[in-house]
């Protein structure tokens, strides 16, 4: 059981990983370090130092604001297609080092895919909906939506990943029916 739950705990974190970067590394050393609920083996357990945690923080608030700011907006999207997926992989691999079995490369490379995914999906559907519908008006507002969503994720990813994962096969159904009742339609 120890098993599926941090599998379902790396995939939450990575996925909110490719909304925002930090929330999720920040979630996991804040949780690994002041908590019993996450542990951290080497050389992952460097996410828990002071100074680590410091500069999340930082680069967090540099995220949340340069997101908020047209055309800054652009260009954080545009680096964060490196950095998210980057930030997936670590979460990932962190959070499923503690139960062994699962080989870090692969480790790496799902978080990296599940982050990469939710990061393309957003910056290659969600933005560009947004933009063509508001033109650009809502990007803050959306925005601000995605970080709540990568912070709730990343708690219930951690506290309770197996109501996190019934949530997020839920929300798939509901966007499945609505993307079949909307090609049925056109």
């Amino acid at each position: 059981m120890a098993l599926v739950q941090a599998l379902f705990a790396a995939f939450g974190l990575s996925a909110s990983a490719g909304l925002n970067a930090y929330i999720p590394l920040l979630v996991v050393a804040l949780l690994a370090r002041y908590t019993s609920w996450l542990h951290l083996n080497p050389p992952w357990d460097t996410l828990t130092h002071g100074g680590v945690i410091a500069a999340l923080l930082v680069l967090a608030a540099v995220e949340f604001f340069a997101d908020k700011i047209p055309a800054v907006n652009h260009f954080n999207d545009l680096l964060q297609t490196v950095v998210r997926p980057v930030a997936g992989a670590v979460v990932f691999a962190a959070s499923t080092n503690a139960i062994g079995p699962i080989h870090p490369a692969l480790a790496l490379v799902a978080g990296l895919i599940v982050a990469g995914s939710v990061h393309t999906a957003k910056a290659a559907v969600v933005r560009p909906a947004v933009s063509a519908t508001t033109g650009g008006v809502a990007h803050p507002v959306v925005s601000f939506v995605e970080d709540v969503l990568a912070l709730v994720t990343s708690v219930l990813a951690v506290v309770m990943p197996l109501v996190l994962a019934v949530l997020l096969v839920g929300v798939a159904w509901l966007v499945g029916r609505w993307w079949h009742r909307r090609a049925q339609a056109a």
